[in-house]
């Protein structure tokens, strides 16, 4: 029998990363972040939204493993996870192996 990916798998795994883009906001981060690595203001500003707000929405996508971190300096840049780039060049969607979510607007 052919070895599967894991996340085919495991529907929680699958279903995590839904919950976490089944929010608006969250769904609009990572569309924003399709383009590139962006910092907490520089989405705040973008978004239109208050600073914390947008920290939790990405502290949420980070947990679920859809947006990674690097520091450079005092900045914490966000980006979305090159694990789930289907397309590397501009993310046009993700693709976590159990399903596929279309980030095209």
């Amino acid at each position: 029998m052919p070895h599967k990916d894991d996340s085919t798998e495991d529907p929680s795994l699958c279903a995590n990363y839904l919950k976490a883009l089944g929010d608006p906001v969250r769904l609009q981060t990572v569309r924003a972040l399709q383009y590139g690595p962006m910092s907490v203001s520089d989405l705040a500003l973008l978004l239109e939204i208050e600073m914390a707000n947008i920290s939790h929405h990405l502290r949420v996508l980070f947990h679920a493993n859809i947006v990674t971190t690097q520091r450079e300096g005092k900045f914490i840049y966000y980006a979305v996870n090159k694990a789930f780039l289907a397309n590397r060049s501009v993310a046009k969607s993700l693709d976590f192996g159990c399903c596929k979510i279309d980030l095209r607007n």
